[in-house]
């Protein structure tokens, strides 16, 4: 809360209880001891506010926001006040009251250095940057400090940023930002690097490339100096852009021999080598090459550079760098793109790279060096290169087993690096059946002997020989994809428990056990997996998918929930937390970081995962709540939705996810590419799409059930039936056709690798939505025409009742079979069988709603025909009046076999006899896999009970339905 130092101030002594209670999360105490207060002390302001906190920590949003009105209306000057309304502000997501708040104070006490920074600071927060422009000089002004005069400056930066018009950035504040950045120049004023930071970040931003290289190798680049080659750094990136290839060469020349290690500046150093190469450059006959120094210009020049390299580090007596050996192979990449014969003045590839294995073959980091070199080995050297990386490998005697074991981690590590190698090679995945169940025995024995090495290792550590195991899952992954045979998953789900037993903060084992899991369609072992992955800030929006693709899609609502929560969290808060870095960035002048920041936030503002994890939770919502524990129309109130406002930025999505997350060893061809990718992200596109269309059409539906009638009523306004049935048949329009790329995306049927994305629900029937929604808009018609003159009419209605039901039938039975079942002693399971039952309970969820529509239609007509029937003495009763009823009783009908089925699926689910199963593996091992296949029933039987759970409450909703 405020700062309550060693003060004389007795109001502050009088308040710290209240801060105390508030602290220590007793609002209540903190309620009742800020109204002791204002009985003695009416005018205590503060007292106001500290209980308004209270109030709005303890739900009361509405009392706490009138108190807090009631103190800003006074407009107080005092200290604690203003820090207290602060508070209470940002609590209430209000951050521009703030600035009405210091704009009052500043008025009053217009020389108050304090007041004066937190409106700036409050400009800041809700990215008024004109305002913060403002604020800033006037600051300076009354306070003429550096620091305030470039938080105006960086203001115009920042209004540059944002301008929607990039000549008004250009023209305008760009130049005056420039300008007043060069006044301070000439007055000798420039005291500190984040002000020369800002200078070079105008003048780049406006191409001025060479003033912004002047800039760096003036006197004023002398105060870069906060990070290591900052100066280097900027004149590499300004000789880049200017396209100076002699300076860009000489500057990476020069800096490599200084440090022989930094990759960067050996990527300059060829880059600049061939451009200069392809431009037939030549050095001056007199004088310097260039301002850097020497350039160099040919093949010779720049092998003999490398080699030179690999020489010194080869004489090294200490450990040498892996820089100059990389170089190597990357030189030769080049010469090979380029065609040029030079490349044998390197050397063999193959040597190079045993060469490499030979000294850094001890080290994780060797397999990803040399992994991006390997194409350059002809498909005829792959086996040879293996066998002589083994002969590198110091093992001990081969025991009865057959295998020869390492003697200590850094054996260990060659192999597992050839090992690695192998499999990228593809030298795994040309094995047979049984070549590959041969090295699964072999992997597994080199797991177990490594698991000695880690005795002595924390919880929180992994163990040396982790990555055999995790090879050992993709070879079983392999096994299955290739023969179709569960029992591999089975084994592979066995072996990576075993695994996360011995080694329980290993990422990887959670992140394939997750994916397995799903895939095998148990959601409940997933949301603990993904909770102890601990996962942290943007890690959400990156990795979120794999656990809520499935969330929704298997029966687990309750874990579902708890599953966007996780991602929705973290979404939410991102906007006030930015904010707060911003303030940070100005308050300690990291200029150059606040437009990442800016930037990070609109990335997650419009990433694809949040607006997937955002719908997907509304309609969770909807599906398990409206009409069981409040109305569709609440609901749909409670949740402010619009339905003529689509607010999720298609034209500006953003895919996020890390489809890398899983280690992977596959060879080129088998990698995921950038095709893999664009599709994946179209189908998630064209799903979000149909979710979304989907859950405004219900919004649509609900706010028609509640519409004035036309009939009823002489203005159908903007906010009538007409508009509502408007709005209802565009949103049908857009659903048909998403409906029909869907339908085309799916026929494409494009199949990634296990470990690639994992598939979108495109292939549910989303049509079976669109059909009952569709017949609202039919309803809606006779409700206009009334039951006299719409025979046509009513026909056509009770068409559509007995074609909804034939609808539902027929999904219903695309779920029958068993979800998990014993066959010749192996289990067998079918998971889509679990999400198509999901889809077909959201479908009845669907055309409840929309009976529950036709019964609010029918009800008064029916009335108002009694009525005149009466005075007629007619007893024939409409056809479509009857045809509803039987409608809602063959709705029960289909909703009582619904029922009937997930009974049986729980009974054979129960019946089950996991125990008598024979599976082929180590007594140990057995535990393992007995304990994965538990989890895989108990995750079924749950997703069982919870849809039953929700088609019973269904079904009591149904009875309300006749009239």
């Amino acid at each position: 809360m405020a700062a309550r130092g060693h003060v004389q101030d007795p109001n502050d002594r009088r308040l710290r209880p209240i801060y105390d209670y508030l602290d220590n999360g007793n609002n209540k105490m903190a309620i009742q001891q800020a109204d002791k207060l204002l009985k003695k002390h009416k005018d205590l302001h503060c007292a106001k506010v500290l209980k308004a906190i209270g109030l709005q920590r303890t739900g009361k949003q509405d009392e706490a926001f009138s108190l807090a009105q009631e103190v800003a209306t006074l407009e107080p000057t005092d200290d604690n006040s203003l820090q207290a309304l602060t508070i209470l502000y940002r609590e209430m997501h209000r951050p521009e009251l703030v600035t009405k708040l210091y704009e009052a104070a500043v008025k009053k006490v217009p020389l108050s250095e304090e007041y004066h920074s937190h409106l700036f600071m409050a400009y800041a927060r809700v990215g008024e940057y004109k305002k913060m422009q403002q604020a800033g000089m006037a600051l300076y002004k009354t306070v003429p400090k550096n620091p305030y005069y470039f938080w105006s400056v960086m203001s115009l930066v920042m209004q540059a940023i944002s301008a929607q018009d990039e000549k008004l950035a250009q023209t305008m504040f760009l130049p005056l930002a420039e300008r007043m950045v060069e006044k301070m120049v000439k007055e000798e004023k420039i005291e500190a690097e984040a002000e020369v930071q800002l200078y070079f970040m105008i003048l780049e931003r406006l191409g001025k490339c060479v003033e912004a290289l002047d800039v760096v190798r003036g006197p004023l680049g002398e105060k870069l100096t906060s990070e290591l080659r900052s100066r280097e750094n900027k004149c590499m990136m300004m000789y880049q852009r200017l396209q100076l290839w002699p300076e860009c060469n000489a500057l990476s020349y020069k800096l490599l021999l200084k440090n022989p290690d930094d990759w960067q500046f050996y990527l300059s150093y060829f880059d600049s080598l061939f451009h200069l190469m392809d431009k037939s450059w030549s050095p001056p006959n007199e004088g310097k090459h260039c301002v850097e120094g020497p350039v160099q210009t040919t093949v010779a020049e720049a092998v003999k550079f490398v080699v030179d390299r690999m020489e010194e580090e080869d004489k090294k007596e200490s450990r040498p760098l892996r820089g100059p050996y990389m170089a190597c192979l990357e030189l030769i990449h080049r010469l090979r793109q380029r065609g040029c014969p030079d490349e044998q003045e390197l050397g063999d590839p193959l040597e190079l790279m045993l060469q490499f294995f030979g000294k850094f073959g001890d080290k994780p980091c060797c397999i990803t060096d040399l992994k991006i070199y390997l194409h350059l080995l002809p498909p005829e050297q792959h086996t040879q290169f293996k066998n002589r990386l083994g002969e590198l490998v110091p093992l001990g005697e081969v025991g009865e087993d057959g295998f020869g074991f390492p003697g200590d981690t850094k054996a260990l590590q060659r192999h597992l690096c050839v090992c690695q190698l192998s499999r990228v090679l593809g030298l795994q995945h040309a094995l047979d059946t049984e070549g590959k169940l041969c090295l699964i025995t072999e992997l597994k024995a080199h797991y177990h002997y490594g698991l000695q090495f880690g005795k002595s290792c924390l919880k929180t550590e992994l163990q040396f020989s982790d990555t055999y195991c995790l090879m050992v899952a993709h070879v079983y992954i392999d096994l299955w994809t290739e023969t179709g045979d569960e029992n591999m998953l089975w084994q592979c789900l066995g072996v990576l428990e075993e695994g996360l037993s011995f080694s329980p903060s290993n990422a990887q084992f959670k992140l394939l056990l997750l994916l397995l899991f799903c895939r095998l369609g148990a959601f409940q072992p997933v949301v603990d997996l993904y909770s102890s992955l601990d996962a942290k800030h943007v890690q959400h929006d990156t990795i979120g998918y794999l656990l809520t693709r499935y969330a929704g899609s298997l029966g687990q609502f309750a874990a579902a929930s708890q599953s966007y929560n996780f991602s929705l969290r973290f979404f939410h808060s991102n906007q006030k937390d930015t904010s707060e870095y911003i303030i940070q960035a100005y308050k300690y002048g990291a200029f150059e970081k606040i437009p990442e920041f800016i930037a990070f936030r609109t990335r997650l503002n419009q990433s694809l995962h949040f607006a997937q994890v955002r719908t997907e939770r509304m309609l969770l919502d909807l599906y398990t709540e409206a009409d069981i524990t409040s109305s569709l129309e609440e609901s749909v109130k409670a949740m402010g939705l619009c339905p003529e406002e689509d607010d999720i930025p298609w034209d500006n999505m953003r895919d996020n996810r890390d489809l890398t997350v899983l280690f992977s060893w596959d060879p080129k061809d088998r990698e995921l590419t950038e095709e893999h990718r664009r599709l994946s992200l179209q189908e998630e596109l064209v799903w979000l799409k149909v979710r979304s269309l989907t859950l405004r059409l219900l919004a649509s539906l609900a706010l028609l059930g509640h519409a004035p009638s036309s009939r009823n009523s002489d203005k159908a306004n903007e906010n009538g039936v007409s508009a509502k049935s408007s709005t209802l048949q565009t949103l049908l329009s857009q659903l048909d056709l998403t409906l029909q790329t869907a339908a085309q995306i799916t026929e494409k049927q494009t199949q990634c690798s296990f470990l690639g994305p994992p598939s979108s629900r495109l292939a549910t029937p989303s049509s079976r939505l669109a059909s009952a929604l569709r017949l609202s808009l039919t309803l809606q018609e006779l409700e206009t025409t009334g039951l006299d003159d719409s025979s046509e009419l009513q026909t056509q209605i009770c068409n559509s009742f007995k074609s909804l039901t034939g609808q539902l039938q027929e999904l219903l039975s695309r779920c029958k079979g068993e979800v998990l079942e014993m066959k010749d002693s192996r289990l067998m399971t079918q998971p889509s069988l679990l999400e198509t039952l999901v889809f077909f309970v959201e479908t009845v969820c669907v055309v409840l709603w929309v009976a529950s529509y036709s019964a609010s239609v029918l009800r008064p007509l029916k009335s108002s025909l009694q009525k005149k029937r009466k005075k007629k003495k007619d007893s024939s009763t409409p056809v479509v009046l009857s045809g509803f009823q039987e409608w809602t009783g063959s709705l029960q009908g289909v909703v009582t076999q619904a029922l009937d089925h997930v009974k049986g699926q729980e009974a054979s689910l129960t019946a089950l006899k996991l125990a008598a199963l024979t599976l082929v593996v180590g007594q140990e091992e057995c535990g393992f896999t007995r304990a994965a296949m538990d989890k895989v029933q108990n995750s079924y039987l749950g997703s069982l009970q919870e849809l039953g759970d929700l088609l019973r409450k269904r079904a009591d909703s149904l009875k309300s339905l006749k009239f």
